[in-house]
């Protein structure tokens, strides 16, 4: 049976959280002087809403859930870290995560001195879940899974996730930063039945803000609230909430660049693999296709020597001669295209 209060680290049970004057006055006033704060505006002289209210508020409206539900992040990457320093004891517990996939679970683990074990996906980047639930132990407190993976760009069946959610008595982090250029739904109308799964989504993907790097994490309110509890004061600055109170107003131009992107992924799709260079391309459900070719490093050379940047992926697990690219606009993908094909006919002279 899951029992949070089991899970969590016994110091972070008994910490009495900082208070910060923001936490303890929300609303409106006349005169502020309760915060050290310059009075002259700037205007950002305020200090943020520690608790991002307005923006929660939003959220559990387009995305069907509760605000009691969401967390806020500078990120993904905090509340990914913040699950380690909630429930992770250093040099004592572990967790299990598929192979290969985002970089920073595996990071995260380092920072925070939690073993951090490894289950390679099958040939096809589909997970064995009875294969990495046999990897659990004792000590593993969480297991984190990204659908639409990256940098396979494959969504994991939702036969697997569902077995790991049963079967594990422990955390399940579900990474879905991909999930608005998938098919498959998201997890999150499952949460309140599934008290051990947080989900992660973010703003950097689909909503094009990944300069103002705001992440979402969703869960029970009890774990909400511990992941709350132990994050910084005030985590998510002024001006990355304006950014986004204003993006979610035009929520109607991100539905059009994600049908864009799509459409243009999957014609990508079926002009890439005609083309000498490229051996295979892998199914994606993201906003990238991997590609595999015979000298990854000699192609990517080629491809930054003329402007263009894409993400060599040869040394991750299972992805050997591998490139990554991000499907862009339609000109971009068409200069890249054109790139490709230059190079095949380059190499092809050549030999």
């Amino acid at each position: 049976m899951f029992n949070l209060d089991r899970l969590t680290r016994a110091n972070i049970r008994v910490l009495k959280p900082y208070s910060s004057a923001r936490d303890e006055f929300s609303g409106q006033a006349a005169v502020f002087l309760d915060a050290n704060e310059n009075p002259f505006n700037t205007p950002c002289n305020r200090y943020p809403d520690p608790l991002q209210r307005a923006i929660k508020q939003q959220i559990a409206g387009i995305r069907h859930v509760r605000p009691d539900q969401i967390f806020l992040g500078n990120g993904s990457d905090e509340p990914i870290d913040l699950i380690f320093r909630a429930f992770c004891e250093p040099g004592i517990d572990n967790v299990v995560a598929m192979e290969p996939t985002y970089g920073m679970y595996s990071v995260a683990a380092g920072i925070n001195d939690i073993v951090y074990r490894k289950v390679l996906l099958n040939d096809d980047f589909s997970l064995d879940a009875d294969r990495l639930l046999r990897t659990v132990d004792r000590n593993t407190k969480a297991v984190f899974l990204c659908s639409p993976n990256n940098p396979t760009g494959n969504p994991i069946q939702e036969q697997a996730i569902e077995k790991i959610v049963n079967r594990f008595e422990g955390l399940v982090v579900l990474d879905e930063a991909y999930n608005d250029f998938s098919d498959q739904p998201s997890w999150l109308s499952r949460l309140d039945k599934t008290p051990n799964l947080i989900v992660l989504q973010t703003f950097s993907k689909a909503w094009g803000l990944a300069g103002i790097r705001l992440g979402m994490a969703f869960a029970s309110p009890e774990i909400i609230a511990l992941l709350t509890k132990i994050k910084y004061p005030y985590n998510v600055n002024v001006l990355t909430q304006r950014a986004v109170l204003e993006a979610l107003q035009h929520r109607d131009r991100v539905e059009e660049w994600i049908r864009t992107l799509r459409s243009e992924r999957e014609r990508m799709a079926s002009i890439w693999p005609k083309i000498p260079c490229i051996e295979k391309i892998f199914p994606s459900e993201a906003n990238f296709i991997l590609i595999r070719t015979a000298d990854p490093q000699a192609l990517y050379d080629y491809l930054t020597a003329r402007g263009i940047i894409v993400r060599n992926r040869n040394s991750v697990a299972m992805c050997q001669g591998c490139l990554r690219l991000t499907i862009g606009t339609p000109a971009e993908n068409d200069t890249l295209t054109e790139a490709l094909r230059t190079y095949s006919s380059d190499t092809s002279s050549l030999k």
